[in-house]
């Protein structure tokens, strides 16, 4: 499928699912996390500098790693973004953010309400309203990186009977 986000799929049971995963240049910065962490147990000897490597290293990537874990689907009539599972019967328009629009809506346009799901590295977003009474969330905030896809998708379950 051409034009599809890293890791999105498309299919009847799951219309949209994209995870955010960092840039491969932060695995590196892991690495000097490591380095920096050998660099520190110089002094103890070579065995203790080997595990400062070794252990800051595998800390660091643990880190990246569970960062960059975050995913956002649409799946069986909800849309899941991280840790929230908010039904599509509750959501109400979707606005594909440019990346202008994107830095405003989770800075200085922000609501301190909304439920963010923002990485700095996606430079697009989509910001659904929450139309549910019962819920004080004014929106949702999602940093992705094919912002159309993703509100048609929610547009698809929103219709569906």
């Amino acid at each position: 499928m051409s034009g599809a986000p890293s890791g999105a799929t498309s299919s009847a049971t799951q219309p949209y699912d994209e995870r955010l995963t960092v840039p491969r240049s932060w695995w590196f910065l892991a690495f000097g996390v490591g380095v920096a962490m050998a660099l520190i147990m110089f002094p103890f000897g070579p065995l203790p500098m080997l595990a400062g490597l070794a252990g800051g290293t595998a800390v660091a990537m643990m880190a990246v790693s569970s960062y960059g874990s975050a995913r956002i689907r649409v799946v069986a009539g909800s849309l899941v973004a991280g840790k929230a599972r908010i039904p599509a019967t509750a959501l109400g328009e979707a606005t594909v953010l440019d990346p202008a629009e994107t830095v405003a809506w989770r800075s200085h346009k922000a609501d301190p309400r909304a439920y963010m799901l923002m990485r700095s590295y996606v430079p697009t977003a989509l910001k659904v309203d929450v139309t549910d009474p019962q819920d004080p969330t004014p929106y949702v905030y999602l940093s992705t990186r094919s912002p159309k896809r993703l509100a048609e998708a929610l547009a698809a379950v929103r219709t569906a009977p």
